[in-house]
Formats: structure tokens, sequence, C-alpha cells
């Protein structure tokens, strides 16, 4: 399997250029300490142990597996060294609160953390990233006593936290949930059910596990709105902090998958389990949207470290493997034949998994400087602010987790394409990738789920077009004035396209489905995609600004960085933004093609 190697001139250029995040820590109350130094040393030495320590572990991982026996799990050989030297680098706390066992820096710096993270090995990565879901959620809906008797311990990394949300009846329609929570007259419950695809259910690499619970009170109402949340811990805790007796919550067996196999997915079963309530009783799902968020974005850095990973391979196979002559004449004459590179349906394929990456990588760390702002409003207590940048960060989130993991599957599939047959044989590590990487566009929301949030819920339910309308007022902003630049103007003309196509696409949708309530369901795939390709036309045009200008004044980067970042935004708005075209074109057909079939016309006997 090709060595991973992080990209630390691209994520330069995003943070330093185009994006300036010195600027962005400079005006933040929580980024003071995030100076250009330390943000350097941070990246060089997460980088280092991604390189050295978690992605060696990734090929090895996958063929050891989980292994279950009576409950217990142990995860592949390394894993727990590897979990070892990241918790001593105070890595999970490193963007939490100073109070809480934190280092207190910007949200944002933990994205970058986790990209690194997941693509070195995804597997590796769910656990400390499913604990940074509990983490985030007991900030925000726990009291203070919960916050010190959970949230220091997961912040220091010493207990690992999950989110139990599934069970065998339901999964995206939480409002079928059967696990009960009793409540016991000392401010306890106990909790009674089944929950399936637990990632990080049960493992070995920490002393105590925190599950985040869904679950019904006796009298709750039926739905979504009889749901509360619960922390129910592996281990009971002391008053003390010390861990008490083990809770009655087990691992009943490992679900058999398609891939990342070093990550523990596991069926779990609360037996009379004691929990806490978080939160107010009945608004569990309100809570668990805290969660489901952060898994979200978390999913869509899966994504672009699928493209990443998949890319740098083929990347470098398509140098060193040789076979026929260029159609253009013979590039290598010294050699038996000419490399893949030199081949242009491979050039296509190459170009197609580096515009997927190096685009998505962007669009993830323009989010993360949302989620700066939403999170500095929340600790100042100014949750007018705090919910100004939820919203701008809750729009695009289903585009980024919809449509960056759909691509980041498809940059997977690429690798193994440029590898041909080799990419089938496991020693190669493509075909793991493309395993590993299915899943992204399934849980957490499948890419359907992701369009229905997006459209019916996002753009038409809670803002009537509005989220839509400020995303491209910003397009407009960006756009207008690289019109008159001769190197941007083309690319800049079809951005103000995109954001007047993109608004009248909305209103369209709106009025068609006024009187067709299903165009909502037909079309929000489509419209999910081409949110999606419009997303990233935005930003490879932002990037392309940047290095046009830093061609003519200089950079940090080399001349042939910047043209090399030139070429591939072409290569974008060329041959890849037209598939938006076919979204728009669908999107907009009645529904009837596909809600008039009856059933039994499937198939036939």
């Amino acid at each position: 399997m090709p060595a991973y190697k992080v990209p630390q001139r691209e994520m330069r250029f995003l943070m330093n250029e185009v994006l300036d995040y010195p600027a962005h820590y400079a005006g933040l109350a929580q980024g003071s300490e995030a100076t250009p130094d330390v943000v350097e040393a941070i990246v060089q030495e997460c980088a280092k142990l991604c390189e050295e320590v978690v992605a060696p572990l990734y090929q090895s991982g996958d063929e050891q597996g989980c292994q279950f026996n009576a409950g217990e799990v142990t995860t592949p050989q390394g894993f727990r060294e590897a979990y070892d030297a990241f918790v001593a680098g105070g890595w999970q706390g490193l963007s939490h609160p100073v109070e809480y066992g934190g280092q207190g820096l910007p949200i944002s710096l933990g994205l970058i953390k986790q990209e690194m993270l997941g693509t070195a090995n995804w597997p590796f990565s769910m656990y400390p990233g499913l604990s940074l879901g509990a983490m985030n959620t007991i900030l925000m809906h726990g009291d203070e006593a919960q916050k010190q008797t959970y949230l220091v311990p997961l912040t220091e990394g010493r207990w690992a936290g999950t989110m139990c949300l599934t069970e065998p009846q339901c999964g995206t329609d939480l409002g079928q949930v059967k696990t009960t929570a009793t409540p016991q007259g000392d401010g306890s419950y106990r909790l009674n059910g089944t929950k399936i695809f637990i990632s990080s259910g049960e493992h070995d690499l920490t002393e105590n596990i925190i599950h985040i619970v869904l679950a019904r009170l006796p009298d709750a109402p039926k739905g979504t709105r009889g749901i509360s949340l619960f922390i129910v811990p592996k281990f009971t805790v002391n008053a003390d902090g010390s861990l008490g007796e083990r809770n009655p919550v087990s691992c009943g067996a490992l679900e058999k998958k398609m891939g990342i196999k070093a990550s523990s997915t596991c069926v779990m079963n609360f037996d009379g389990a004691e929990g806490y309530l978080i939160g107010e009783p009945n608004k569990g799902l309100e809570c668990m949207f805290t969660f489901m968020n952060s898994a979200r974005i978390g999913t869509a850095i899966q994504g672009v470290g699928s493209a990443e990973r998949a890319y740098q391979g083929a990347l470098a196979y398509a140098k060193e493997r040789r076979s026929m002559r260029a159609l253009s004449g013979t590039k290598e004459r010294e050699q038996i034949a000419d490399s893949l590179h030199h081949h242009g349906d491979v050039r296509r394929m190459l170009l197609t998994q580096k515009v997927i990456a190096e685009g998505g990588r962007a669009l993830l760390y323009e989010a993360a400087q949302k989620a700066d702002f939403m999170i500095e409003g929340l600790l100042a207590g100014d949750m007018r602010t705090y919910e100004a940048w939820d919203d701008k960060l809750g729009f695009i989130t289903p585009i980024l987790k919809g449509c960056l993991t759909e691509l980041g599957l498809e940059s997977a599939n690429i690798g193994m394409q440029v590898f041909g047959g080799h990419g089938y044989i496991r020693e190669h590590g493509m075909e793991q990738i493309v395993r590993d990487a299915r899943i992204s566009t399934l849980y957490e929301g499948t890419t359907g789920i992701q369009g229905l949030d997006l459209l019916g819920r996002k753009v038409l339910l809670l803002t009537q077009g509005k989220a839509v309308r400020q995303y491209t007022r910003d397009m407009l902003k960006v756009a207008l004035p690289l019109v008159k630049q001769p190197r941007l103007r083309r690319h800049a003309l079809t951005v103000l396209k995109l954001a007047a196509q993109w608004n009248w696409l909305t209103v369209r949708i709106a009025l068609k489905a006024r009187k067709e309530r299903e165009v909502v369901s037909t079309a929000c795939h489509d419209f999910l995609m081409y949110s999606g390709y419009a997303a990233l036309a935005f930003i490879w045009l932002k990037m392309a600004a940047k290095a046009a200008e830093r061609l003519e004044q200089g950079g940090e980067q080399s001349a042939d960085f910047y043209r090399a970042k030139l070429a591939s935004a072409d290569f974008y708005f060329e041959r890849l933004l037209p598939r938006g075209k076919a979204h728009a074109q669908s999107m907009l057909k009645n529904a009837q093609s596909l809600m008039s079939t009856p059933i039994e016309h499937f198939a036939f006997d």
C-alpha cells in the first residue's frame, strides 16, 4: 500500500493564503494562542504522528479486524499503542475548553487534525472521533456536574464516547425508538433496549466508555417529540470520579461489515443500565443534533480523506506503471512503454481525484471558520451570534456530508481504475479504500436523507429559500470584481450564472411543491448534488483568484504551484461542473415518472 503523506503545502495554501487563518484567529477571542508559529507546530507534529504511527496500521488493521469474545472487543495490534500516543500528545482536547481539560484552541484546528488522522487511518480515527461528538453534546447540553464528571476525562482521552441512536426497527426514522428509560427517584434512570450499528460501542482503548443514548420516558409523547437523551457509562462513576461497578450495558455482537473492519461496530444491549438525563425531558432529538452535526461534518472529512488517499496511491502508480505509447507520440523512448500518466484518460481520472480532494478540503476549512464563530458565540453566551452562524453552518453541512462523500467514493473507485487489475488485489491497498469509503454515503444519514434535510428542511421549510439567497449573495460579492480580470473572467461569469440559477431552481421547486409535494423527495438528490457542484465552483474560483494574485505578487509557494492550481480550476470548470447541468434539468421534472408506476409493475413473475 502506498505510504500516506500529509499534503502540508495544500493545507498551508488554504490556511495562510486563501482563507487567511492568521487574521481569522487574530479576530477570535479563543484564537489568541493560535499564532502562526503554534499552528505550524501543530500541523507538523500531527502530520508526524499520522504518517509514522497511525497510517502504518491502516492495512494491518483491516486484515486483523476487531475481535469479539464474550462481550469484550479487542482492537487490532498496534491500535492501543497508537491511541496512547494520540492521548499523550493532547490531541483529543485540542479544541475544547481549558476548564474541562482541553487546550482551548479554535475548533477549526481540531477539524484539520481530524482530516490528517482520518486520511491516515479512517477506522482508527473513528474512536476519538465519536468521542468528540459526545464531548460537544455534553458541553452544549450538560449541566456543570455532568461536565465535570464526564467531559473532563473525555477531553483528556482517558474515556471514550459513542452515540446510540439506531435500533433494529429504525434508523433515520427515530420516532420509532423503543428503548425505555425508567426514573428511579434519585435522579437516575434505568435504560432497557437494543441499539445497533454503534461505532466504538465496545473496545479496549480506554478505561471507560460514555454512551449518549436516545430513549423514551414512561409518559413520553409518541414520535420524535417523545425522545429524551441520556448519559450511560460503561462503568458507573463514583462521587470522587473513580470508576465503580460495571453497568449492565454490553456488546452483544460485532457487525460483519464490508469495510472499516478495524472500527468496532457493535450491537449494544441495555439491560437496566444506569443513566442520567442530559438536557430537558422529551427534547433529546434537539440535543442529539449537536452530536449528529458533528458526525456529519466528520463524515464529510472521510469523503475528502478517501479522495486524498486514493489520489496519492493512483498518482504514484501512474508515474511508475508503463503501458503502450501515448496517442500523441512516444514520450519515453528509452523505456519499453510510456508511463500511465501520459495517457489522456488516466490524466482525466487523476485530475478528477485532485480537484475533488483539494476542492473538498477547501470547503471543509471554510466551514470550519463558520464553526469557530459559532462556538465563540456559544462560549460567550451570545446566543444570537451562535444561532446566526449555526444557521450558516447548518445549510452547508448536508452539502458537505452528502456531496463530498459521494465524490470521495467516486475518487476511491477511480483509484482502483488507475491501478487496473492490480487495484482489485488487496496487497495494493486501493480496494480497501473503496470498501472503507462506501459507508460514508450511508451512516449519519444517507445521501437521500441529506438531500431531504437540505431541500425540504433547511431551504424550503425553515428559511423559504433564504439560506440559498444568503450563500449566493456571497458568490456574487466575490465573483463580480473578478469579471474584470482576463484570466478569471470566464470562471467568474460561470459562478455568477450559478448563483442566479441556484435561486431560480429553488423558487421553481418551491412552486411545484405546492401542487405536488412529492417533488421535494424526487428532486432532493439532484438539488443536493447541484448545490455541491456549485459550492465547489465557488471555492475553486476563490483558490484560482488567490493563485493568480500570488503569481503576480509572489507568495509562500512556488510559481509552478500556483500555475497548477489555476490549471486544476480550469479542469474543474470545464470537466466536472457540467455535471451540475444534468442535475438542474432532472430536479425540475415532474414526480410522476417516479411515483406513478405501481409497485406491482416493478417486477413480474
